[in-house]
């Protein structure tokens, strides 16, 4: 373990002697502060935030990171207060040491909501100062290199977590030499025998083939060369868990994984990058569809480089990345590198970088806000941490980046949530396409849009992005609370109509009583109550109307059936067990939490539920109710040619659209269809129904359950 001299002497490289003094003081006061203090492998506890510390030097931080990472455990763990910091070290200290405090409990340990809440707590501190991540990141690893003290399980859990969690997030912010380590660190606690036979079979190769790598680097050197600019070339070995991955994710063994080791190329400027390209792809034949431009177009975390995959004389492939030295930091520091280049002339692709890093924090936070539980916010983030790109195009050229399998839905969200809330459809390449076509890199995408067009909750199933994902979820949510309140409305209205009573011919006064002693601030909390279901409409009616005209043990009175209008929205939702449709004698089942189901009268699933009469509701159809239903008709029909082609066709003609079709041939000579079609109402399918039964090649047809 480094001492507190050790680090000076090391700070002495890019911090001025008043801030190093500034640091060992706050070494001090944690020495003083954690003074019998012991962590589990028993050394003095001191030692651990002198170790963070040390960790964020080698990334270069600044001096009020490093106080901080010396005292991050004193307001937790002694009766030291925030305010003692204040008066010692100042404010932006104090705020760095409170907010890496309000994390040091975010262990998996407790219920999946608590540890969603302890997550929400990291990300509001980041959005304060996204230091104290950065902190927190260090910290961790230093936790990660001293398991050894700890119970198996119980590194097990941390190195989960870790993977899970804090490795992302290293790797979303682009401080890729903090993703590296905790990855292979989490591999040796999970998978201990794994990485060491690995490990052991990475360093056999490394002398095999050490020619081979010697020889590479030569030839590529020979032609930078005749290009006079200067440059550093080196070769490494990629990192335990990415081969293992590799090795994983292609069921391969370690023999058949050909590119464990790759060259970095390190020159000046971002024209020598491409120049490098050039005498790169004039030693070795280039891959032709594994290139990759970050330098034009930057990955979200703001990391930029050429990559480039060549076969090397022996067949084997080679990965080469060719970067600036800034873009090399960069990759290494991520958004640790504002700090350590603050003070230079040159800090464009810094800014850039910092601004990134920024407005992913800021869409955490948006995030956050939309979700409906902490649990649902978490799920959003972790998707959101694993992001493999794409980069599309709008139709004026302007560049999109996406996550792998994102669709023109998600597309949508990113230009604007506007329209993606009215995405209608979609020309992908100029070629109409579904709106759940998986995107590839370099495609074209137009949105059509229609005003007043809403999300559909079935984007839900394909769509990749949070943002579109969160934004179709609040958007859900808010219109089924609206839903629900016009549905509520609806019940209340039909149970007052008994007594012929209306909800606008209740005194305020009375409804302010009620709202009262059932707790609701508002008529519309009331509503939106009795449309999912968990309060009774002619409990509430006999309430209002305070009158003995409706019984609270009357529950006859809300049997006149209401009417259904098809604008109920979200609120009521269709049975699929039976599809009724209008035309159909239909009864609404009340789910708490849920609102209304509307089931076919003669449904089988209503046996046990229609003796239920709180939660059973009479309904008819609305004389104007237009729209899209579903039947399934199952149609005997002859196995000839063509028989399908004519059954489709007859369809059609009734302007009717077939959704799927199922066929079991029962015989030779017969055939049983069930097609599933899209009709108006019971008169639409009865046409249907005739025409088909008109055709000579069909000899039973009937309407049956889906």
């Amino acid at each position: 373990m480094p001492s507190i001299n050790a680090l000076a002497d090391r700070l002495k490289e890019y911090l001025p002697e008043e801030q190093i003094r500034q640091v060992k003081r706050a070494y001090y006061y944690a020495e003083q502060a954690h003074e019998g203090q012991n962590r589990q492998s028993g050394e003095h506890y001191v030692t651990h935030p002198l170790a963070v510390a040390n960790i964020l030097s080698e990334i270069k931080l600044d001096s009020q990171t490093l106080m901080a990472a010396m005292l991050h455990d004193v307001i937790e763990d002694t009766n030291i207060p925030k305010s003692a910091i204040v008066a010692q070290f100042g404010d932006e200290v104090a705020n760095l040491v409170d907010g890496v405090s309000k994390l040091t409990h975010l262990e998996f340990e407790t219920k999946q909501h608590e540890q969603a809440e302890n997550f929400q707590k990291m990300i509001m501190a980041m959005t304060r100062d996204i230091r104290v991540i950065i902190v927190k990141l260090a910290d961790r690893i230093h936790n990660m290199r001293t398991l050894g003290a700890l119970r198996p399980d119980k590194k097990r859990r941390i190195a989960r977590e870790t993977l899970d969690i804090y490795s992302p997030i290293a790797a979303r912010l682009g401080i890729n030499n903090f993703r590296v380590e905790l990855e292979d660190l989490c591999f040796h606690a999970l998978h201990p025998m794994r990485a060491q036979l690995i490990q052991n079979a990475t360093k056999n190769m490394r002398g095999r083939r050490k020619d081979n790598i010697d020889q590479v680097t030569s030839s590529i050197s020979d032609k930078i060369n005749l290009l006079n600019f200067e440059y550093e070339i080196s070769g490494r070995e990629k990192h335990l868990y990415s081969i293992y991955n590799k090795m994983k994710n292609n069921r391969k063994s370690f023999r058949d994984i050909l590119d464990v080791f790759a060259f970095r190329i390190i020159v000046k400027t971002s024209d020598d990058c491409y120049r490098a390209l050039g005498a790169v792809h004039s030693a070795y034949t280039p891959i032709s569809d594994r290139f990759k431009d970050y330098i034009a177009v930057p990955k979200a975390n703001g990391y930029q480089s050429l990559h480039t995959i060549v076969i090397s004389p022996r067949g084997l492939p080679l990965e080469i990345q060719i970067r600036t030295k800034e873009m090399e930091a960069h990759s290494n520091h991520g958004v640790a590198s504002h700090w350590l280049y603050k003070e230079s002339d040159d800090t464009q692709s810094n800014s850039l970088t910092n601004l990134r890093a920024q407005k992913w924090v800021k869409s955490l936070l948006d995030m956050q806000e939309q979700a409906s539980t902490p649990l649902e916010f978490i799920e959003d983030v972790k998707s959101d941490l694993f992001p493999e790109e794409i980069y599309v195009f709008s139709p004026k050229g302007k560049i999109i980046e996406l996550h792998a399998g994102a669709t023109a839905v998600d597309f949508a969200f990113a230009i604007h949530t506007k329209i993606g809330e009215q995405c209608v459809g979609c020309e992908i390449n100029n070629r109409i396409s579904s709106l759940s076509e998986p995107l590839k890199n370099g495609d074209t995408i137009k949105i059509k849009t229609v005003e007043g067009a809403r999300p559909n909750p079935a984007w839900l199933s394909f769509i990749k992005t949070q943002k579109a994902r969160s934004n179709i979820r609040s958007y859900l949510k808010q219109l089924k609370s609206s839903d629900t309140t016009l549905l509520g409305r609806n019940l209340l209205e039909n149970a007052l109509s008994i007594t012929n009573h209306t909800l606008d011919s209740i005194s305020l006064t009375v409804i302010d009583s009620v709202l009262n002693e059932s707790n609701f601030s508002t008529l519309n909390e009331l509503l939106e109550d009795i449309g999912l279901g968990n309060k009774l409409a002619y409990i509430v009616a006999s309430k209002l109307i305070q009158s003995t005209e409706v019984s609270p043990n009357s529950k006859e009175v809300i049997q006149t059936p209401m009417k259904i209008h098809g604008n109920e929205g979200l609120a009521i939702s269709y049975a699929k067990c039976c599809s009724p449709i209008p035309g159909d004698h239909i009864l609404g089942v009340i789910n708490v939490g849920k609102g209304v189901v509307i089931h076919r009268s003669r449904c089988s699933n209503l046996v046990d539920i229609r003796n239920q009469a709180d939660r059973c509701l009479h309904l008819t159809w609305d004389k104007e109710m237009h729209g899209q239903f579903f039947v399934t008709l199952a149609i005997d029909a002859s196995d000839h040619p063509g028989v399908l082609a004519e059954i489709a066709g007859t369809i059609a003609l009734e302007h009717a659209n077939i959704n799927s079709i199922n066929i079991d041939k029962s015989d030779k000579h017969m055939s049983r269809l069930k097609i599933n079609i899209s009709i108006e109402n019971r008169i639409h399918m009865a046409q249907v129904m005739k025409r088909l039964r008109k055709l000579k090649s069909v000899y039973k047809i009937i309407r049956t359950k889906n």
